[in-house]
């Protein structure tokens, strides 16, 4: 008896991956460039920490509206592709059995077969098989907002953990120095992370998401030293 050989791909994880590592980037990026901003003012830990913590709730709900939004429009576009490659199995059968036919002569088959292959499955579910190979729709990559508003929101907050422990834990003199350092061990993980699941280079993903932590906490750093220079 023969096995069934499985084999396990990256798509089959990007819609949720995508999500769940920008908003953990972006949590611990965002936040701890807003505490290390407001730290190097001069500003009381009691003031930073307020600032943290508002920061992961307006940047939480942020990334859930933004990912919503965005994908939701994604899906729509969808839904009316799926609509329209509906109608016109209904209306024009022939001319969608030509059509998928056509598909599969360009991806190599002679017509003959290709012709009997688009036959048979327009005989099964013919608006799944326009949908993948016509408009390129699968479930696996269908649009799903909810999903992605959720794990934006969710791992924005996880990522902000780490610069919101460290203005807790740190000396008050300190905030930025050990706001900073933690931040960026973590966008070292995290980038890391998300390059070994997406099937990517471990070294280069880290060191990207280390570059723009960085900049971001340096420009900050020193907006927040200016102003409170000024005041």
């Amino acid at each position: 008896m023969s096995r069934i050989h499985r084999e396990f791909h990256t798509f089959d994880r990007i819609g949720w991956l995508r999500a769940a590592v920008l908003g953990a980037n972006d949590g611990t990026i965002s936040v701890a460039s807003l505490v290390v901003g407001v730290a190097a003012s001069g500003a009381l830990q009691s003031s930073v920490l307020l600032t943290g913590v508002a920061g992961v709730v307006a940047g939480a709900m942020s990334m859930a509206a933004g990912e919503f939004v965005s994908v939701r429009s994604q899906a729509d576009a969808e839904e009316a592709d799926i609509e329209r490659e509906r109608y016109e199995l209904e209306t024009q059968p022939e001319r969608e059995l030509e059509e998928l036919t056509s598909i599969y002569v360009d991806r190599g088959l002679d017509e003959p077969l290709a012709r009997r292959v688009a036959e048979k499955l327009m005989l099964g579910n013919a608006l799944e098989a326009h949908a993948r190979d016509e408009l390129g729709i699968t479930e696996t990559l269908r649009a799903r907002p909810i999903q992605a508003a959720l794990f934006s929101a969710v791992f924005f907050a996880v990522g902000a953990v780490i610069p919101i422990a460290s203005v807790m834990l740190s000396p008050s003199a300190w905030i930025a120095e050990v706001t900073s350092a933690t931040a960026l061990i973590t966008l070292l993980v995290l980038g890391g992370s998300a390059a070994y699941a997406g099937g990517a280079s471990v070294a280069r993903g880290a060191l990207r998401v280390f570059f723009w932590g960085a900049l971001a906490m340096g420009l900050t750093a020193g907006v927040g030293r200016l102003f409170g220079i000024a005041m």
